[in-house]
């Protein structure tokens, strides 16, 4: 009789005639809480589920757009040679590669290499290498000279610019 009572208390439904829980009532019970674990559970997998597809479609076009890098670094080294050439006296000859010159630039913006300004801005170390630290007018951690021009790809910094920073003025 306390028993009957008790699960009249906690909510149980109780058979009258045997004092316990009725089968029928006890597995309904068991049966509707489980469903409730396994559809959380289902709906917590199918939510991870679309997490992975975004990041893995993330990563596969991070990997895309920069699978060329290392053939731009490449072609940077060209760029280069290009430009000392480009400093050359032969007039003809200096035309001829401000053309080329030009023409680079374009393919290289095209395909998303950009090259970066430095000259007169604060040294940052995530976009510039520093070569030398002279003293000069400008005010103390500031590029003075660009010896290499840095490049970025998809505002991704492909390789850093060779620069010379100010020491500051020396009394």
């Amino acid at each position: 009789m306390e028993d009957d009572e008790k699960g009249r208390q906690e909510g149980f439904p109780i058979d009258e005639r045997e004092g316990c829980l009725t089968d029928n009532q006890a597995s309904s019970e068991i049966t509707r809480r489980e469903y409730d674990e396994l559809n959380d559970k289902f709906l917590r997998l199918a939510a991870d589920f679309e997490n992975y597809k975004k990041r893995a479609a993330r990563e596969q076009e991070m990997i895309i757009r920069f699978a060329n890098e290392r053939f731009a670094l490449e072609i940077l080294e060209i760029l280069d040679n290009l430009e000392r050439a480009v400093r050359a006296d032969d007039s003809e000859l200096k035309e001829g590669l401000n053309q080329i010159h030009k023409l680079f630039i374009s393919v290289l913006e095209r395909n998303g290499i950009t090259p970066m300004t430095c000259i007169h801005t604060r040294f940052n170390p995530n976009e510039h290498e520093a070569i030398a630290y002279v003293p000069s007018e400008e005010e103390e951690g500031v590029i003075v000279d660009e010896v290499c021009h840095g490049y970025s790809m998809h505002n991704k910094v492909i390789r850093c610019a060779k620069v010379a920073v100010s020491k500051g003025k020396t009394e």
